[in-house]
This record gives structure tokens, C-alpha cells and sequence, in this order.
């Protein structure tokens, strides 16, 4: 009995954070560090005003506001490769905290298995080499919520 109630109250309190959707199991803080070293040179946070949240206006990757949840290939203005468009297109889901750390992680590897085709290509040629600093990545970046 007194594990249920641990347990009940812990799901209790987790409760907020996942109301969303979007909630992720990472350390944000740490995620900002890493999306700090390692995102900002091709990639901006910025909302739908324009104000920079996070990185530096880089325009080489698409703004990644509100990219939790968010089904891939979809920003508007962005040129994305063609795999990604078709992954989005084919079926219409968001990004989680599990697409997102093994897409970061291998971006061309990712899209040929989800699609299914050994042509799929990605366009994002860096990798995120630890899966921990991915999933805290995810957890800053789902902070940053449309």
C-alpha cells in the first residue's frame, strides 16, 4: 500500500508537467548548454514575432519554436529535403522526445527506416553523438511551446 501511495502521488505531481504533450525526460538546463554548443550555428528559436529566444538568427535548419510536437518538414519559408517533407506528409504525426533524439542522432539513418526506402536522404549533416545530451536537448527545446 504505502508503494501505491508513492507512486500515486509522484504521478500526481508529474501530472503538470506532461499536460501538454510535450513534457520530455531530459534536463532541460542541460539541454540549453548543448543546444548551445552544438545547434546554434544552423539553427534559432525564435516565435512568431521574430524574437530570438535562443541561438543566433542562423537560417541554415529550420527555427525549431515549438518543433515538440510539431510534425516534421512543416515550417513555413523552410526548404527542406524532401524526406522529410514526405515523412510529415506520410504520417502526419509530431515530433516526440523518441523521434526526436534518434533523428538528431542520425538524421539519414532515421528517415530510411521511418520511410522505408534506402534512397531517403536527410539534409542535416551534423550528429548528436550522446543520446543523453539529445534527449535534453529535447526536454530545452520542448520548453519552447507554440
Amino acid at each position: 500500500m504505502k508503494t501505491f501511495n508513492i507512486a500515486a502521488a509522484i504521478t500526481m505531481l508529474a501530472a503538470p508537467a506532461f499536460a501538454d504533450g510535450h513534457a520530455a525526460s531530459g534536463d532541460a538546463a542541460a539541454g540549453e548548454e548543448q543546444f548551445n554548443r552544438q545547434c546554434v550555428s544552423c539553427h534559432v528559436v525564435a516565435d512568431a514575432d521574430g524574437n530570438v529566444l535562443a541561438g543566433r538568427a542562423a537560417k541554415t535548419g529550420p527555427n525549431l519554436y515549438g518543433v515538440a510536437g510539431r510534425v516534421p518538414g512543416t515550417v513555413d519559408g523552410f526548404r527542406y529535403g524532401n524526406s522529410i517533407v514526405e515523412l510529415g506528409e506520410s504520417t502526419g504525426l509530431g515530433w516526440t522526445e523518441e523521434s526526436f533524439v534518434a533523428y538528431v542522432m542520425d538524421p539519414t539513418g532515421y528517415l530510411r527506416e521511418a520511410l522505408d526506402n534506402n534512397r531517403a536522404r536527410g539534409k542535416m549533416s551534423y550528429k548528436v553523438r550522446d543520446e543523453t545530451q539529445a534527449v535534453d536537448m529535447y526536454a530545452y527545446l520542448a520548453t519552447f511551446a507554440e
